[in-house]
């Protein structure tokens, strides 16, 4: 089966989620999604991440805005292309129909109440299932705060969920998009 996962990240919690779903997996390439555009196979499962803001799935503007406000503060990281576009939402917009079989949608969020924080997996699944995939799961990883970092063992949790998601399918084994199995 082949999978790739795609994430948008501004402080490195969503990067670092996507990279354990792809171990929990087996191994599957994971790319920021401005370099995502470029790639167009098409795969068995498709994973899709980004972080909550304001509620739901970012825009170009909430990117900007806490790159800014993290620079005012001083973060001491910012992930390489957070601003790049395209963005997630435009990403999925412009995904074709049948790039994937199957899809799964994470986010990262503060841990508060869904309500609270709201919960970008579920706009990230809503646009998947537009395009015709058939999303498997969504899951919500959690962060201590807007910035950071990840709660204790959200990075073993979600290479539990990656390895669920391969259990999931009806092949055995996951192969990277472009290896041979």
């Amino acid at each position: 089966m082949d999978a790739t996962v795609v994430y948008e990240s501004i402080y490195g919690n969503t990067r670092a989620i996507a990279e354990a779903i792809a171990e929990g997996i087996g191994g599957a390439p994971v790319l920021p999604v401005h370099e995502a555009a470029r790639h167009r196979e098409t795969l068995d499962l498709l994973i899709v991440g980004g972080p909550t803001h304001v509620h739901g799935l970012a825009t170009s503007r909430s990117r900007q805005v806490a790159v800014e406000a993290a620079q005012e503060d001083g973060a001491s990281h910012i992930e390489p292309g957070a601003t790049a576009e395209p963005g997630l939402r435009s990403w999925l917009r412009d995904l074709p129909p049948g790039a994937a079989h199957h899809a799964a949608a994470f986010d990262t969020r503060l841990d508060k109440s869904p309500w609270m924080t709201g919960v970008a997996a579920r706009g990230i699944a809503r646009r998947l299932r537009r395009r015709g995939f058939d999303v498997i799961a969504t899951e919500s990883f959690l962060v201590e705060d807007t910035e950071g970092p990840l709660e204790n063992g959200e990075l073993d949790r979600a290479r539990e969920w990656g390895a669920e998601l391969a259990r999931a399918l009806p092949s055995a084994a996951v192969t990277p998009a472009g290896a041979r199995s």
